[in-house]
């Protein structure tokens, strides 16, 4: 006879002497009903003809990796054959919105809860032949809506399994301070419930992780830098750092967590009890920064109670008793310095990378109007003068946009060539008098910057309109993760500045700055009706 090892097993658990019960769980070493639940080997024949008009498959997914003493939850759900669905009693039934289904096709594919009507409740409930697990236990006792469970799932790690009833999902979770430190296998067998027996309909697995460490991720941000995934960022520009910790069972929910702090540049270490914090390199350079998360977990309290001697360590281990959480059962004394009360869990990240020039604060330093020739009697050209810090720039953007800087008219980009002094003429055309919000972007392979204006150009006149005053603000550079800008190359976004309408009539005439920023997509760098373009020979 075959045991439930023989039928789930991948071949590569370990010995069964080596497992600790996990609640619930059966050994694996139990006795498989060959005849009431059928075995068949992969490239099987009979698997073609286990579901009326396809093939179902299981997909199984993971919350992995764990840490040790918290829960790792599996989800499976079973993928019908093309235009078949559940139906809320259970029933596997062609859905109607589908073509493939011809309306003079059968509804159901598989009607369960006429199969339970056929047979009565008295005889359906009395019948206990088949209404029991692979391992010739009963199925859960019955309850309202208990004819929906039309699938046996079977699931098989570390040695032991566990069976259930259910309807085309199941989700189930295991505590990992029943299962040692390590990579290992989960894997389930669904069956389709019959009269007589049951069908293997569909088998996975899905590999899991179980670690003492706890595990993070760090993401980098950083305002300045033009992509934060190639791990090069601005000199003298704050990074944000934050830590996530993947914790989906809330095992260290009543922890106290600390993180310490070690940037690479020679500033020490740094502990903080938030998971967020910045950093700003004041070097260029390529530095390797890492950081530590620790987490003080609370457990029961227990006494201490010393194991056999060891020849090669005086560690003394301490047993918790049975009914205590299954992660305290055996700890050395660098976990638990504070007598048993809490565990201590570390968790550590790191990584490299690189700090470069870049172009920070931009500013328009004066504009100027182009006396217009007979070709141009109703276009206007102005020159803006623009300045920057720090790097060189080599690509400039200009957008135009309405004069609540909230819908883009135009963009137009251009690469240019800076080889000593950050300051640039940027001539543009304006076809029609009005008032206008610009936007001008200067940009280098890891940086950008942004400064904003409004400007009208007055009806039959040359000249920008002068009845008010100018007033910069440089806007620091937006991140190209969050979308700040489209440059010549193809793929980026530009996001303008945003005003209230109010604001801006009360402003016509004038330059201003604002700092709010709307985000704008822009699909391509050519413009069907241009009301801003260049003029050959200049940016």
């Amino acid at each position: 006879s075959l045991g439930f090892r023989d039928v789930l097993s991948d071949g590569k658990t370990p010995p069964a002497t080596s497992y600790k019960t996990i609640p619930g769980w059966s050994s694996d070493q139990n006795t498989w009903d060959e005849k009431l639940y059928p075995v068949w080997e992969e490239g099987d024949p009979r698997w073609k003809d286990c579901w009326k008009g396809g093939k179902v498959k299981a997909k199984m997914e993971t919350d992995s990796p764990a840490l040790i003493g918290s829960n790792v939850t599996f989800v499976v759900a079973l993928q019908f054959p093309r235009c078949q669905k559940e139906d809320r009693d259970g029933n596997i039934i062609y859905n109607r919105n589908c073509t493939w289904a011809s309306e003079g096709q059968q509804s159901y594919i598989y009607n369960w809860t006429e199969w339970t009507d056929n047979c009565g409740w008295e005889n359906c409930t009395r019948n206990h032949s088949n209404h029991v697990f692979p391992d010739g236990r009963p199925f859960p006792p019955h309850h309202p809506g208990w004819w929906r469970g039309h699938f046996v799932y079977v699931f098989h790690t570390y040695g032991q399994y566990y069976q259930t009833t259910g309807r085309s999902s199941a989700i189930f979770s295991v505590n990992t301070g029943y299962v040692s430190l390590g990579k290992h296998m989960m894997s389930v067998a669904v069956y389709r419930r019959g009269h007589s027996s049951h069908i293997p309909i569909a088998r996975t697995n899905v590999p899991y992780i179980v670690t003492d460490k706890i595990p993070i991720f760090v993401s980098m941000f950083q305002k300045h830098d033009r992509n934060v995934s190639d791990s090069i960022f601005i000199k003298d520009s704050p990074i944000i750092f934050k830590v996530n910790i993947h914790d989906p069972s809330y095992y260290l929910n009543n922890s106290a967590i600390s993180y310490k702090w070690n940037f690479g540049d020679g500033s020490g270490l740094f502990v903080a009890s938030g998971s967020s914090t910045s950093h700003i390199y004041a070097l260029q350079g390529n530095f390797t920064w890492n950081v530590t998360v620790q987490a003080i977990i609370p457990v029961p309290c227990s006494p201490v109670t010393p194991a056999a001697p060891v020849p090669t360590s005086a560690a003394v281990r301490r047993t918790v008793p049975t009914n205590s959480a299954p992660s305290t059962t055996a700890m050395s004394m660098e976990d638990n310095p504070d007598a048993g009360c809490h565990i201590y869990r570390n968790g550590h990240y790191g990584t490299d990378i690189s700090v470069v020039e870049g172009i920070f604060e931009v500013n328009i330093i004066q504009m100027t109007s182009i006396p217009k020739t007979e070709s141009q009697a109703e276009k206007s050209l102005v020159d803006f003068v623009v300045t920057c810090q720090e790097g060189l720039p080599t690509d400039v953007c200009t957008v135009v946009s309405d004069p609540t800087c909230q819908v883009s008219q135009s963009m137009l980009c251009d690469p240019i060539l800076v080889t000593d002094e950050c300051l640039i003429t940027v001539r543009r055309t304006f076809e029609e008098p009005g008032t206008y919000c610009i936007n001008i972007t200067l940009g280098d392979d890891t940086s950008q910057a942004l400064t904003s204006a409004l400007i009208s150009i007055n009806e039959g006149s040359s000249s920008v309109a002068t009845g008010g005053i100018f007033i910069f603000l440089g806007l620091l550079a937006v991140c190209a993760a969050i979308g700040a800008v489209f440059l010549y190359k193809k793929y980026k976004q530009y996001k303008p500045i945003e005003k209230s309408a109010g604001q801006a009539e009360n402003q016509e005439g004038q330059v201003s700055f604002f700092s709010t920023l709307k985000t704008l997509l822009f699909p391509s760098n050519t413009e069907r009706n241009p009301l801003l373009t260049s003029k050959i020979g200049t940016v």
